[in-house]
Parts: C-alpha cells; structure tokens; sequence
C-alpha cells in the first residue's frame, strides 16, 4: 500500500523515538543474525538497520524479522530495485545515504517509511518540501559533527534527525543532547569480534549501555 511522504516521515520518526540508538550493523554471516537480533533487543535497541552491504544482508532481514519485539530495517537503499529486495526481506523502514526523486517514488510506492540521508540545509530544505522531516544526518562526523548539525537545526527547528557515521560512545552524548536529534546511529553495540565469537552476552550489554544514554 502506497504511503504519503508524510506518512513516511511520521512513522520513521515513531521508529527512531524506540530507543536513542539505532545500530548500523553489516552482517556477513546468517547464522548470526537471529541471536544478534535477539541480543540487541534484550538490551533494549529494538530498532535495527541491516545494511545492504553484504551479499547475506536480505537473508538476514529475513530472519531478524522474526525476532520478537524488533523493527528490522535495511540501510543502504541508493536504487528502486533495492527498496523492492528491501521490502521483500520483510524491512518496515529503509535508510538512505541520500536522497534522489526516484529512491523516494518507489518507496513510497512500497509503503517503506524511509530514513533519507542529508548532509547540507539544502538537502534538508529540499527533502523538508517533498513532506519529509525525519533525516538522517550522513556522514555526522564527516560533514561537522554536533556542531554542525546544531547550526542546521537553528533555522530548521522543524527538522529532526538521525546523525549517522562516525557516532561513537565518546560523542554520542553530544549528538543526542541537540534538540533536533531524535536518536543516533551507531556500529559499536555489534562489533565484528564480538559477532563473529558468538559473544551475546557482551552485545547485549553495550545495547544496554546505548539504551541508556539520555536524549535531550
């Protein structure tokens, strides 16, 4: 079922407000998807952005999908045919680094409430206008950081947003306190090591840790 702009926004924003930090997790191997997911949610991340960067990332969707109480997403749509893989995967939103007219015709044409990427106040004013004001801000660090976005957010206060890349434990805190920050992106609550040992109980305690962190 198609979806408005609006709608779209409105529900990315529902998901982003779950929990201050959203991990961004590239996943190579299937057999860890379910206990990752199962891991993340324990600790009270239930919003989980699976990036299309894997060759298992679909088939990974598909199984955290049915791990009880997460909202599975899929980041890294950049084309049409990624939204239709992204929805048949089973994701309820979709992340972009950017935004293009045809990126977001098809997505709201799949009913996929997307996540759309923005690093500059004409991006965001431009998306702002197609009915869009829940963002991510990408790449965070790379374009300014905190600071930056605390700049955009002075004559934008009606866009809110999702900083992503470069996002860690050390400049979280800073990135949630803005006013125009919703929750944040991050990959350390699922690091390789800890994926690829099996080591739940660990992950489970970072998302926890993240849980935690307060939002301003």
């Amino acid at each position: 079922m198609a979806i408005t702009p609006q709608q779209a926004s409105w529900k990315a924003r529902e998901i982003c407000n779950l929990a201050p930090i959203v991990p961004v997790l590239v996943v190579h191997d299937v057999a860890h998807a379910r206990p990752l997911a199962e891991a993340l949610v324990a600790g009270g991340l239930p919003a989980l952005e699976v990036t299309l960067r894997t060759p298992a990332a679909l088939d990974v969707i598909r199984e955290m999908s049915q791990v009880a109480g997460g909202v599975v997403g899929a980041g890294t749509l950049v084309t049409p045919a990624d939204v239709t893989a992204a929805v048949e995967a089973g994701a309820k939103f979709g992340v972009s680094p950017g935004a293009t007219p045809m990126l977001l015709d098809a997505a709201e044409e799949a009913g996929l409430p997307m996540l759309p990427g923005a690093a500059t106040a004409s991006e965001a004013m431009a998306l702002l206008e197609r009915g869009y004001d829940m963002l991510k801000f990408f790449p965070a660090e790379a374009s300014g950081g905190a600071p930056a976005l605390k700049a955009i957010g002075a004559p934008l206060p009606q866009i809110s947003f999702c900083p992503t890349g470069g996002v860690s434990p050390m400049n979280a805190e800073s990135y949630l306190s803005l006013p125009n920050v919703i929750c944040a992106g991050g990959s350390w609550v699922a690091p390789a090591k800890l994926v690829e040992a099996g080591d739940w109980s660990a992950i489970q305690e970072l998302a926890r840790a993240a849980s935690q962190l307060p939002r301003g």
